[in-house]
């Protein structure tokens, strides 16, 4: 490194024999104390000025110590000692005996001032010390002059007193590091003993799971054969009835038919109860087949793009006959053009039907209403009635097979139509939502995406 002129020194000795070694460890730690240092950094920038000034004493039979304190980048202001050797340093450069010396201060190396080549060491002057201005200079060098040297022996004791108190520092610091490491070891067999019973428990918690997964999967397996042996005995059983019921409806349909010797009044009723009775059984029996497709997945979808104006039409003719009660006005709302949407037609009519016919049936007095609207990329049928309302409890429940809302409007039907519909809904994409409160009518929501499934 280069240097700058130097200032005025704060004190200035020289080294030529051993003795003076003494003399400037104890004069390098008198300028740490007057500049403020602590006592620690005191000993360890003495201690380094004895390791060179021995060092430069053997290498060039001596050196020029002058001391200084400068202004850092950092900030901070620096006590700084330069010692100049006698003879010119082999090669220019300078390497301590001692590795230990470096770590004592916080710059060890060579400099060039003024054309000499010194070796400088410094050290960091605490922040809370006195700011070094020229009057605060001056007296720190009057008060080192005030300050007589002491002899050899005064250094070496004050060294041992050093010496002792570092190593009852040491000695201290030994027994805290002693006990922490107890205390640490305490501790890990703490935190040993902790991490084994997680472990433990993590085990047995993660056995526990895979019993459940297995017993999960089991029930699974279980719950998927009952639903297919469930589906095959609707099939089965709906198939075989269809002949039987169709025969009977049949032999009714020739019993009441003008060609056939005429039947008494009770007769033609008892003919015409057993007719309806048979065609009930029939709507159940189609019901049945169409559920248990629907729930073994072999509906097969037949998707184009359906215009939903001609769709709404039909619904709008073929229900208006089963709007037998005067009191109540069908609506079909005509939807907005361009009304497209990528569905399959026939399973779509067969939900709105559906919903349409359920509103017709229990409701007594006012509208049932069918509306559709595009939103974004869905479109979204509202059947509206004015019926006499689903409580919220049951919201759920009359999307189950069979279960039919109790009450006094309670109307003939198998329980099926519903929970069929919102499998339909549920095969095109969509969902099957109902809104609906006691005393203010039922809204079902038909959700369907304008892409298709």
């Amino acid at each position: 490194m280069t240097g700058e002129p130097a200032a005025q020194p704060l004190l200035q000795m020289a080294l030529r024999v051993e003795q003076d070694i003494f003399v400037i460890r104890q004069r390098g730690r008198e300028v740490a104390a007057v500049v403020g240092l602590e006592h620690q950094d005191q000993v360890r920038i003495a201690t380094a000025l004895s390791e060179v000034a021995r060092d430069l004493l053997g290498m060039s039979g001596g050196a020029d110590v002058t001391f200084h304190i400068d202004a850092g980048a950092d900030g901070r202001h620096h006590l700084r000692a330069d010692l100049a050797p006698v003879t010119p340093l082999p090669a220019g450069h300078y390497q301590p005996q001692s590795g230990a010396v470096s770590r004592l201060v916080d710059t060890l190396g060579v400099a060039t001032v003024e054309g000499v080549t010194v070796v400088r060491m410094s050290r960091r002057v605490p922040a809370n010390a006195p700011i070094p201005t020229p009057e605060r200079l001056a007296e720190f060098r009057s008060e080192l002059g005030r300050i007589a040297p002491a002899s050899a022996l005064d250094e070496l004791t004050a060294q041992n007193g050093q010496l002792i108190a570092a190593l009852d520092e040491v000695r201290s610091q030994r027994d805290e590091l002693a006990v922490l490491n107890e205390e640490l070891a305490e501790t890990n067999r703490g935190v040993l003993a902790l991490y084994n019973q997680l472990t433990e428990e993590l085990e047995e918690t993660n056995r526990g799971v895979v019993a459940l997964y297995a017993e999960l999967d089991e029930k699974s397996a279980q719950l998927r054969a009952a639903s297919e042996s469930k589906s095959r005995f609707l099939a089965n059983v709906s198939h075989e009835l269809r002949a039987p019921v169709t025969a009977i409806i049949g032999l009714g349909r020739l019993l009441t038919d003008s060609a056939s010797d005429p039947l008494t009044d009770e007769q033609g009723r008892q003919v015409d109860l057993i007719r309806s009775s048979a065609a009930d059984l029939l709507n159940l029996v189609n019901e049945l087949l169409d559920l248990a497709k629907a729930e073994s997945g072999r509906i097969e979808l037949d998707l184009s793009d359906v215009d939903l104006r001609p769709v709404f039409g039909q619904l709008r003719g073929t229900l208006r006959a089963l709007a037998t009660r005067p009191e109540v006005e069908l609506v079909v709302e005509e939807p907005s053009a361009p009304a497209l949407l990528r569905t399959d037609e026939v399973l779509l009519g067969q939900v709105l039907r559906n919903l349409l016919h359920n509103g017709l049936k229990f409701t007594e007095r006012g509208e049932v209403r069918l509306r559709a609207h595009r939103q974004g990329d869905r479109w979204t049928f509202e059947v509206s009635d004015t019926g006499p309302g689903i409580a919220p409890e049951l919201h759920d429940r009359i999307f189950e097979e069979f279960y039919q809302v109790p009450g006094a409007t309670r109307v003939g039907g198998t329980g099926l139509g519903l929970p069929y519909a919102r499998r339909l809904v549920t095969l095109l994409g969509g969902t099957l939502q109902l809104t609906s409160e006691p005393g203010r009518g039922s809204t079902f929501h038909v959700s369907l995406p304008v892409g298709g499934a």
